[in-house]
């Protein structure tokens, strides 16, 4: 393979099959189960880089069942979206993603910078509740558990939160471990569709782990629970800071 071939075939890792193709990347029936939760103000400061604001000390805990994804096919993740603000706007900064399905860890990762890790997230309904579990090899870490359809959710606040932008930090290093990319990312989700969008009684259990820290962001008080039923598509990202500039 010449130089020129390398050049145009050159996508992802590895060269000769990728371990994932190239976008755009639609879901048809995304399910999240997220609930809000209040935390420590001290620890979420600890995490959150700036240029990004904490507003208040909030945490969306998140699962996601996505049984039809373009390119990645069936899958589920779990993790931890903190309220920020970035020069005013308000949006999301993605602390922690956990999933089953190795091309959207590599994908994820590699393209915007999603923190994702292999890990054991399920999602189901269990009789009259709606059921998320994550583990991390063997230990249970987190549970999170909500009324099934109890009431019909506001979805033109859903629309607004799904459309609102998502901070991402994006680590690549260099082949002699030093930092090669760190940047603040920007991403949206676009072409939405709201399927349906439901609140309901919601509890969230964390468990400490050392590789795999939710807890560190403890759970002091449960807000809401809301189960969104969507199509959409994942956008591409845009870099807001370069860290190393």
């Amino acid at each position: 393979m010449n130089i020129e071939e390398v050049r145009r075939r050159a996508f992802a890792m590895p060269l000769t099959s990728p371990a994932f193709p190239p976008g755009p990347y639609r879901f048809v029936n995304r399910e999240f189960l997220i609930v809000t939760y209040r935390t420590d103000l001290d620890a979420l400061r600890a995490v959150v880089p700036e240029p990004l604001q904490i507003t208040d000390p909030i945490v969306k805990y998140e699962f996601i069942r996505m049984p039809d994804s373009t390119g990645f096919g069936d899958y589920t993740e779990s993790g931890q979206v903190i309220p920020v603000t970035f020069e005013g706007r308000a949006g999301g900064y993605v602390h922690s993603m956990y999933l089953n399905d190795e091309g959207p860890i590599a994908g994820g990762r590699e393209l915007w910078g999603f923190p994702k890790k292999l890990a054991s997230p399920k999602m189901s309904v269990e009789v009259d509740t709606l059921l998320g579990t994550l583990d991390y090899g063997p230990v249970r870490i987190a549970t999170a558990s909500m009324g099934y359809k109890h009431r019909g959710a506001d979805q033109a606040a859903i629309m607004a939160g799904l459309c609102a932008p998502n901070f991402l930090l994006k680590i690549i290093p260099h082949v002699d471990g030093s930092p090669r990319i760190c940047e603040l990312v920007q991403y949206f989700l676009e072409d939405v569709t709201i399927k349906g969008a439901w609140t309901g009684p919601a509890a969230l259990q964390l468990a400490h782990h050392a590789l795999a820290p939710v807890a560190q962001l403890p759970v002091l008080e449960v807000i809401s629970g809301t189960h969104i039923l969507t199509d959409m598509t994942l956008g591409m990202g845009t870099v807001l800071h370069d860290y190393l500039a």
